[in-house]
């Protein structure tokens, strides 16, 4: 059964995603086809695309006496979260901030306080629920 490309973006990123859950350590391709409930050959084709983008490495590996692939990250995505609410965002003065400006990160009057407040929650201890 041929896949549409709108298919195939979306089983490429559901692996992707698998991939980087496992971590630095990998995942075996094996696995995430049967996870995914698709044939060797979709996935092979879905990991390859993967590392022709970069984002995956494939290691060939024996494993229980069958020759497979070790699928690891090469690139993680970036988790946006942590920039949420940096004041830079909504700065009316982003267009002229530059490393040497007069306006810059080293000497930009919103950035320290929001960065020491984030660092803070980051920081804090949880207290202990009492009932």
């Amino acid at each position: 059964m041929e896949r549409t490309e709108e298919e195939l973006v979306d089983l490429t990123s559901r692996v992707y995603k698998l991939v980087v859950e496992r971590g630095k350590d990998g995942v075996l391709q094996s696995e995430i086809w049967k996870e995914l409930g698709l044939t060797s050959r979709d996935g092979s084709r879905l990991a390859i695309r993967l590392e022709r983008r970069g984002l995956i490495g494939r290691v060939k590996v024996l494993e229980e006496g069958r020759w497979t692939y070790k699928l690891t990250p090469l690139r993680f995505p970036t988790d946006m979260a942590s920039i949420e609410k940096a004041p830079c965002i909504v700065c009316q003065f982003e267009s002229k901030c530059a490393i040497d400006g007069e306006i810059g990160p080293y000497n930009c009057p919103w950035i320290g306080p929001w960065a020491m407040k984030e660092f803070r929650e980051l920081t804090q201890p949880v207290a202990p629920v009492t009932t």
